[in-house]
């Protein structure tokens, strides 16, 4: 198992006030995975184990000389998509999620299978993601005003950002630098976190990348923003176990909606619901829905099963900027996680 080595700890985040889902990497995928953190100081990073000695920390001012407009022209089309469609923000919020726990944040989830090799994006806990064409429409244009400059990773987190921010939700500075992967294998999407995880599972898939249960339960509340289908919650609210038919830690009254939402013999392909009540809102509703006992999933109604996760979703649902800011700083920890090695032409395609 990978361990985090601390250099020199001097973590320092820029932001003004913002987000998935989940998993477990062997040694030899992480291999070439390293954790670099944003900053200003170039000594100052967290590191995985890494092949290559010439990774480098990310950089906040890294295309200010090759591609200064990077950041407006992310937004720009992220913004054209969200006026169009609302389900855009939570999409591209999974999307980087998904992405940065395999192989690291190196945009190998936006590559297409192609041959033998099924990509991660055709994995079962992928088949839900969908807004591609946001990150295929920014990278046309930012290869029309900087080309071969900006990589597929750094465009997938500037427009995560920007979905936290076009859904009502805090923004921040994005460290830049990141590589894209040439490596994408549906298999290891098995590594993603489960909506099924209990905390110790969580906690053991979230420290393999160098990731605290304030970050665990910081990012969890990306799931403010969202859909899930009947089968990510299903085995709560029918033949839960043999004592119950339904998730004790779950509200009766909760648990009835989503029967009705999700009969027995459910056949709609699309039949699910919200993941909290303001799904389209960045806020912290979800960690109010957690302590009335209406979490969606088990791994999210788990964050109450430990002392400290249990204070964490107390403070964040007491306090709007206390998630605002724990979120922005555990975003920026994760989305530091990098792996890639070029930069790609085409974001579907390895050059």
């Amino acid at each position: 198992m990978l361990k985090l080595h601390y250099s020199i700890i001097s973590f320092l985040l820029h932001r003004l006030t913002t987000l998935g889902q989940h998993l477990t990497s062997d040694s030899n995928s992480q291999s070439m995975v390293s954790l670099s953190s944003s900053i200003k100081s170039p000594e100052s990073r967290f590191q995985f184990p890494c092949e290559d000695p010439r990774a480098d920390a990310l950089s906040l001012n890294y295309y200010e000389k090759t591609c200064p407009d990077v950041d407006s022209i992310v937004t720009k089309a992220v913004n054209n998509a969200v006026k169009k469609d609302k389900t855009v923000p939570a999409a591209l919020l999974r999307m980087h999620f998904h992405d940065c726990f395999i192989r690291g944040c190196d945009a190998s989830v936006l590559l297409n299978s192609k041959g033998n090799n099924k990509a991660e994006k055709d994995g079962p806990p992928n088949a839900s993601l969908h807004a591609f064409f946001v990150i295929d429409n920014a990278k046309k244009e930012v290869e029309a005003s900087c080309p071969g400059v900006v990589s597929c990773a750094d465009i997938l987190a500037l427009a995560a950002r920007d979905a936290v921010v076009f859904s009502g939700g805090p923004t921040w500075d994005v460290p830049k630098g990141r590589k894209d992967g040439r490596k994408s294998r549906a298999s290891e999407t098995t590594q993603l976190p489960s909506p099924a995880f209990n905390i110790a599972q969580l906690q053991q898939s979230f420290s393999q990348r160098g990731l605290s249960l304030d970050d665990l339960v910081a990012l969890s509340g990306g799931h403010t923003l969202g859909f899930s289908h009947c089968s990510s919650f299903q085995s709560r609210i029918r033949n839960f176990n043999a004592t119950y038919d339904i998730d004790p830690s779950m509200h009766p009254s909760f648990a009835a909606s989503l029967r009705s939402i999700c009969p027995k013999s459910n056949r709609a392909k699309n039949a699910g619901t919200t993941m909290d009540p303001s799904s389209t809102t960045f806020d912290n509703t979800y960690f109010k829905s957690i302590l009335q006992k209406k979490g969606l999933f088990s791994s999210d109604q788990s964050l109450l099963s430990t002392p400290k996760t249990k204070d964490l979703v107390t403070k964040f649902a007491s306090s709007k900027a206390n998630f605002n800011k724990a979120f922005v700083s555990s975003m920026i920890k994760m989305s530091s996680i990098t792996g890639g090695q070029e930069v790609r032409k085409d974001c579907r395609v390895v050059n």
